[in-house]
């Protein structure tokens, strides 16, 4: 045989050799994650053995019984079906315990889990490991921190902001609803929460509602929404490689990077406005500080600055949390409104008595809306703009039914099936602001539109002011009609939205 030959043979021999050895690498590998994934759900159906739930597939889960579009119809039905709680396959070795019970809800609610890796951690590459991921000793340093940003002498002044940038929403509502048609409103109030967090915690003064660039933020932040919620139910994009390569995995990539060019130019202008001396002295000067601000200005416990990326991570929790769910809730509150005239029209009439002589919106003023602050309230229950939070239990938990969980098990505090829990509030689909009258009572748990605990929304009354304006200000001017053509269809994403906007008709008052 000639050597060319023989080195011929030997060759093939390596190979074949190599492929002999990647095939029993590749096996073994098969029969490891096999037997991690039966050790895995065999844990997951011992620690679930006292929570009984529908039948799932061993490897789908609870897939065909969420089919989309259905989620929220399919969830309401295990709310009925189930007491207080019920695990809800993902996939095979993927499970959470659903709550939506008010003592559940306290008992969790009063400890200190953390946040829920597995489930949050698809929003890092968008958000960081700002104030909503953190967790722990950082966690608690950040949250005390930024305490001081939504102190009552910081958020009294911001009434004015507020008003201004509702009033510039109206004025251009005011020109469209000269049309006849139906106006989808969930965009415009967007861009006017976004407006108004620009002003209010990041020292902006142009007014971006009319901003096209503002617009590709709110498209993005949208867009956001919805590739997280359908990437945590989709068993074959939860490897980052893998999801990089595909179709979703580009857009969310694009709209990462654009929700970080709006917040990186935010940062940069102020920190740029601050290199001038007479805007440093200013700042110095001021009892309490802006949200911004205190993240330039800050010092944690060991004497170092934010570094430039947890910077970013809390300015784009902030703007996005601080902006889409304040968003959410002023739209289905004003659709709820619409759909209810004779609740909208005692608003109003609170409203007129209070501002019809031509006053302003005062801090002062938005704490005498009763009516109007109980119809909120109960357009928050029926549609929560957080619809779900999710936690992993550090410590083993025993609930007051005698039903307990061992440590490392995920739950999902549904906010939205506690809100709609037939248990919890009778005729939970039917619009009664009187569940909110000053003399009512209620669970102590059982409304938490903005969570509750140590972890609730530290700008809740940012929020809730932000909502009473728009919504005072908006029946002032308007009559809101609903579009029977365009009834709003719910999707439950990160944060409750319609799938095709919310459409009304506006009449403008005399």
């Amino acid at each position: 045989m000639s050597d060319s030959a023989l080195s011929h043979t030997r060759l093939l021999g390596s190979l074949f050799g190599l492929l002999q050895v990647a095939s029993l690498l590749s096996l073994l590998l098969l029969l490891f994650k096999a037997l991690q994934f039966y050790l895995q759900r065999q844990w997951l159906l011992k620690a679930f053995q006292q929570f009984p739930s529908p039948p799932s597939h061993w490897f789908f889960g609870h897939k065909n019984e969420f089919q989309k579009g259905q989620e929220l119809q399919q969830l309401m039905k295990r709310v009925e079906k189930f007491p207080s709680a019920c695990p809800r396959w993902l996939w095979g070795s993927d499970a959470f315990l659903l709550i939506y019970d008010p003592d559940y809800m306290k008992v969790i609610l009063g400890r200190s889990d953390p946040k829920s890796l597995s489930s949050y951690r698809v929003l890092a590459p968008w958000l960081g490991n700002g104030l909503l991921l953190l967790n722990g000793q950082t966690w608690f340093e950040h949250r005390r921190m930024l305490t001081p940003a939504f102190h009552y002498d910081i958020l009294k002044p911001y009434v004015g902001i507020k008003v201004n940038s509702v009033q510039v929403m109206l004025d251009q509502w005011e020109k469209l609803s000269i049309q006849d048609n139906s106006l989808e409103i969930f965009e415009h109030i967007s861009l006017m929460t976004l407006d108004t967090i620009m002003k209010c915690a990041f020292g902006q003064q142009e007014c971006i509602q009319v901003n096209r660039k503002s617009k590709a933020y709110i498209q993005a932040i949208r867009d956001l929404n919805n590739l997280v919620f359908a990437r945590m139910r989709n068993v074959f994009h939860q490897n980052g490689v893998i999801y990089s390569l595909t179709s979703n995995g580009r857009t969310y990539h694009h709209a990462c990077q654009l929700a970080h060019e709006h917040t990186d130019k935010v940062i940069n202008q102020r920190k740029a406005q601050l290199q001038d001396e007479g805007e440093l002295e200013k700042v110095k000067m001021k009892r309490r500080l802006d949200f911004l601000d205190i993240l330039l200005f800050a010092k944690m416990e060991d004497g170092s600055s934010l570094s430039d990326k947890d910077l970013r991570a809390e300015v784009d929790t902030f703007m996005f949390e601080g902006h889409d769910t304040t968003a959410s809730g002023i739209s289905w509150i004003l659709y709820t409104l619409a759909t209810h005239p004779e609740h909208q029209q005692k608003c109003r009439e609170e409203v007129q008595s209070l501002l019809g002589n031509g006053a302003s919106v005062t801090w002062e003023i938005l704490d005498k809306m009763a009516y109007t602050t109980m119809c909120v309230k109960e357009a928050l229950r029926l549609y929560t703009p957080v619809p779900l939070v999710s936690r992993e239990l550090s410590k083993p938990v025993t609930f007051p039914d005698g039903r307990s969980l061992p440590k490392g098990v995920i739950l999902t505090l549904s906010f939205y099936s506690l809100h709609h829990n037939l248990k919890v509030w009778p005729n939970p689909e039917v619009f009664d602001p009187f569940r909110f009258a000053p003399d009512s009572s209620h669970h102590s748990h059982s409304f938490l539109p903005f969570s509750g605990g140590s972890r609730n929304c530290i700008g809740k009354q940012f929020a809730m002011n932000e909502v009473k304006v728009a919504v005072a200000l908006t029946l002032l001017r308007f009559e809101v009609l609903p579009d029977p053509t365009r009834v709003p269809i719910l999707i439950p994403p990160l944060v409750l939205k319609p799938k095709n906007g919310i459409h009304l008709h506006l009449r403008k008052l005399s």
